[in-house]
């Protein structure tokens, strides 16, 4: 599952967002999640992926880095982003769901042809 196999050096940014993401669905569900919903957004926030893991309802972030040069995948997920990701998920929750249920917040991180999945990789309090 190389994405810089796939990838051309001449891609647009959202192509190549777009191929991370469907990796990592595909990823994550051949581990036994369903996703429900891609790119959801909402004023101040965006996330790629919200699945099912169980009852457990999972927010997930996608990120890709082609070059170490800045970091790696898990170092641009800055607390800001964090919060982002948070304001997203309280808006889908709130527009999505008729009673509480369980979350957590999940990142796939692609460096290069690596994938890694961080589970609770951080919290909404």
């Amino acid at each position: 599952m190389a994405v810089t196999n796939s990838m051309g050096n001449n891609d647009t940014t959202t192509s190549a967002g777009k191929l991370a993401e469907d990796l990592a669905a595909h990823f994550l569900e051949k581990r036994g999640f369903t996703v429900v919903a891609r790119n959801f957004h909402c004023r101040g926030g965006e996330i790629d992926l919200v699945c099912r893991d169980g009852k457990v309802l999972v927010f997930v972030e996608v990120r890709l880095r082609r070059n170490a040069a800045y970091g790696g995948a898990g170092a641009s997920i800055t607390t800001t982003k964090q919060r982002r990701i948070i304001l997203a998920a309280q808006h889908y929750l709130l527009a999505n769901t008729r009673a509480e249920c369980d979350c957590r917040f999940d990142c796939v991180l692609l460096d290069g042809a690596n994938i890694e999945w961080v589970r609770d990789a951080f919290a909404a309090g």
